[in-house]
């Protein structure tokens, strides 16, 4: 007769250690929750940063758009700006395990204070040359079926899409860019916020499919620009027959073979 012995599951891991841009990038981020996604790679594919440049995120999490990003342009400097402590905690750890000290630093703080209360600039310092942002995608939690609570806080902006834009429009220099990615249907709201006091709008659409409706919408403007909007060529995710494959394109944007840069 066999006896059977009673085992305590296994407890699951709160946290992965993950690899992005082809492994160029290693990420802890929570097993549960907001995790790096397709939508952390385009954004960093759309910074475009130049030599010398600072760059803000807003909203940073552990750092999986903030860390590609230094990849793509490491004589660039980024500072992350993150409420959740846990996540801030994971980004500090971060900046160690990608060798990023002196390039990558995080700060805490909430968008909804407005820029200007966190004190992030020492005196006489100017402000960054871009600031960029995957705002939460929902101001109103009766808009969708409640989140898990891990990743409401990614979900759901508690003091709506205008304070997200306030806050990059304030953090940049006149001249600077401000990169944002958004749901497709939000479009004309990011222009209205945006373009009171920012121009010379860039957008890139992204699809799913090639004969599907734009899901997603990547979006750079010049803080003071004036010259004529421009609609980019679309960007296709995935091909129609197989299985949901990565389209070539889409493929060398995650393996940072290319990016989405701006005309």
């Amino acid at each position: 007769m066999t006896e059977h012995l009673d085992t305590p599951p296994l407890e699951q891991p709160k946290v992965t250690d993950d690899r992005l841009l082809d492994g160029r990038v290693r990420l802890l981020q929570p097993a549960k929750g907001y995790r790096a996604g397709m939508d952390a790679a385009l954004l960093a594919a759309a910074v475009d940063a130049r030599p010398g440049e600072r760059v803000l995120e807003a909203g940073c999490g552990a750092g999986a758009v903030l860390f590609q990003a230094a990849s793509r342009s490491p004589e660039a400097r980024f500072t992350g700006v993150e409420r959740d402590l846990e996540a801030l905690a994971l980004a500090e750890r971060n900046i160690g395990l990608n060798e990023a000290e002196g390039r990558v630093q995080v700060r805490a703080g909430d968008v909804g204070r407005g820029f200007a209360a966190h004190g992030f600039l020492e005196p006489g310092e100017p402000p960054f040359d871009v600031a960029i942002a995957n705002p939460p995608f929902f101001d109103d939690p009766n808009a969708l079926r409640a989140p898990h609570p891990s990743r409401r806080a990614a979900w759901i902006a508690d003091t709506g899409l205008d304070a997200w834009t306030r806050f990059l429009l304030k953090a940049v220099r006149e001249g600077g860019r401000i990169v944002v990615i958004h749901r497709a249907d939000r479009l004309a709201d990011l222009l209205a916020l945006l373009g009171a006091t920012a121009g010379s709008f860039q957008i890139r659409a992204i699809h799913p499919f090639a004969d599907a409706p734009a899901k997603r919408v990547l979006v750079q403007a010049v803080k003071t620009g004036k010259a004529p909007l421009r609609i980019l060529p679309p960007l296709v995710l995935h091909t129609r027959g197989d299985a949901g494959k990565h389209t070539p394109e889409a493929e060398a944007i995650l393996r940072g073979e290319a990016g989405l840069g701006w005309m």
